[in-house]
Order: C-alpha cells, then structure tokens, then sequence
C-alpha cells in the first residue's frame, strides 16, 4: 500500500476505479442495495449494488439512490445469463456507472460494449482457469473467492486459490472469502492481490438493509455449510433447522416447498419451471434440484427482505462465526484501514 496525496491509500484497485481504499462490498443480492452501496463508496471503499435480484426498473432507481447519497465510484452487479444482460448493460452505460460486476464470466459482446464505454469490468471466478479465460477476453479485473466464501463457492481455500489466480493473469487481483480486517487486508496484499472484496462483513453493518431479527441470527451463529439443496450448486450458508430439512428433502417436499413458496412469489408453476430450467442449463441437477432452484429468489427475500429466518435461506461466509458488532460502513472501513497500517508498522520497525 501507498498513500497518495489528499489522503487514502494506492493499489492497482484504486488505481482502476478510483476508489480512496482497496476494499470492495460485493453484491448481495437483497441486501447491497442502494443504501448499502452508497455507504460503502461514500467511506471509501467500493459499493456495489446487487442488480441481479433486481427488475431494469428497480436497478435504475437503485443507481439513482446511490448517486443521489455520493459522488463517489460504484459498481453494479449483474447475472451475465440473464435475458436482459445486455439491457442492463446500457442502462448502466447510461447512466455512467464506474464498474460493472459480474457473478459469472460476462459474455464476450458484454465486455466489448462494456470496455468501449469505459466502464471498468470485474466478473467474479471462483478457479484459475475461469480467471485465465476472462483475462484473455479482456476483462480489467478479478474477483477471487475461495472457499471460505459465503454464497456460491468453491472447495479451494483462499490461501491456495489467490496465489495461482495472481501468478496466471496480469490484470489486477481482488481477494474475497474468509476477509474482515486489517490483518486479512495485508495478507492479501502480500500474496499479490490489489486489495479485499466482503460480502457478509458488510451484511453485518448498521448501513446494510437486513432486518434486525436477521441480523442477529447472523451474530448468534457459529457455523455454516455448503449445501447443493438451494439451487443445485455449491452454496454456503447459515446452518439452520430450515436448511438442514433442505439436506434431507425429496422431490415431495420440493414439491411442498414449491406451492409454498409459489404462494409467497407469485409465480406461476410454469414460471417456476421455465426459470429452474433455464438456470439448469449446463447442470446436473435432480428434478428436486430444477424446482428449488426455482425458488432461490424466494428464499432469499424470505430472510434478508421479508425477516423470516425461519423459512429463508441466509447465505454466509465462515467468517460469521467471529463477527460479533455492526458498524457502520465508515467505522469498518476505517478500522480495517487502521489494522492495516498498524500491521504494516511492525513490518517497517527495526
């Protein structure tokens, strides 16, 4: 890390974005909204909105809620398999958005478009060939999750899978999964990375719009795990009664689950098939599998919107087991900053 003048601190990642601190919040979705990510960029760091879970309509009034809160540079999240994907990409080209972020590797037409605007591209990949194939289409940057991660994840931890993603591409490296503070921050810096992406550290903030009640089943919780009973891929999250019925569902009560949370959505049954079909494309998933996967959008929102722990699915990292306040954004990013350079004192001492 470098300080420049006018405060803040360097790295390839404030370089690329212009952001004062090399620290991102990554899009949640249903919880970075445009509050969040507003508090996250107006303290320093990188907000960035979770678009995904998002109608056109409701992303645009997203990005003017945040630009409405700061100047500041922001990012915006979007599912590169969506039929609209390339919708999203003009609006957020419109509407001057710095960073366009990605969950999955962004179509190559999305990158051209992207680059030609000038707005700063960065998929999320969780493998380092995943890493080499976006950097050779022309991406800016990366995000590397290990499996620490909250969300969908992969079974490399972060020690192992930053160090071989750095050393295979020459476009900036972004650190995320098992990241809270300062000492992590430096880590990360050290095995070749620009600076830390959080995800549940953030939801733990007094700026993130999650319900209290949730809030405090988050601090309350010691252990996650990695279930492919969501929506048939790896995904970690909170260890709870509801998930480990989850564990030990069938078809049948799928297929409960399904009216059930039909009822809460919406939906149509064929709208829920057509969306698990599509978003089995590619997977080996069970019929079971194909109707939960319809209902993820559901269970999420049942827990980080509508507060119901109880029937929701909460996705975390495992650092949830040593979180145990809610700052603001400012307060963390500024505590995390202060670690850091008291790491980094103690490097620099005789």
């Amino acid at each position: 890390m470098r300080p420049p003048e006018g405060g803040g601190v360097k790295t390839a990642l404030t370089d690329l974005v212009g952001c004062r601190y090399p620290i991102v919040q990554t899009g949640m979705g249903y919880v970075a909204g445009a509050r969040l990510a507003a508090a996250t960029s107006e303290a320093g760091g990188l907000g960035i909105i979770a678009a995904a879970t998002m109608s056109v309509g409701e992303m645009t009034e997203a990005i003017n809620g945040v630009r409405e809160r700061t100047d500041a540079p922001f990012g915006v999240n979007i599912r590169s398999d969506a039929d609209d994907a390339a919708e999203r990409v003009e609006v957020m080209i419109r509407e001057g958005v710095r960073v366009a972020s990605f969950a999955l590797a962004p179509r190559r037409e999305l990158i051209e478009r992207l680059k030609g605007a000038g707005v700063v591209t960065i998929p999320s990949v969780g493998a380092r060939r995943h890493a080499e194939k976006v950097a050779a289409w022309g991406v800016d940057a990366v995000i590397v999750q290990g499996g620490e991660g909250g969300g969908h994840t992969g079974p490399v931890a972060t020690t192992l899978l930053l160090p071989q993603v750095v050393d295979a591409v020459d476009i900036p490296v972004i650190a995320a999964g098992g990241f809270f503070d300062g000492r992590g921050l430096v880590a990360a810096l050290a095995y070749g990375a620009c600076g830390i992406a959080m995800g549940t550290r953030f939801l733990l903030t007094s700026d993130s719009s999650v319900p209290d009640e949730v809030k405090k089943v988050y601090l309350a919780a010691a252990d996650t795990l990695v279930t492919t009973r969501v929506d048939g891929v790896p995904h970690r999250v909170l260890r709870t009664p509801f998930v480990e019925s989850l564990e030990r569902s069938r078809l049948l009560r799928a297929v409960v689950n399904g009216a059930r949370f039909k009822r809460l959505s919406g939906l149509t049954w064929a709208q829920m098939i057509r969306e698990g079909r599509r978003m089995r494309h590619g997977r080996e998933l069970t019929w079971a599998q194909v109707l939960q996967a319809a209902n993820t959008p559901v269970l999420l929102r049942a827990a980080m919107v509508e507060g119901r722990a109880d029937l929701g699915v909460m996705a975390s990292g495992q650092v949830v087991g040593v979180l145990d306040d809610l700052p603001s954004c400012r307060e963390l990013i500024e505590r995390v900053m202060s670690e850091a350079e008291t790491v980094m004192e103690r490097f620099r001492a005789p």
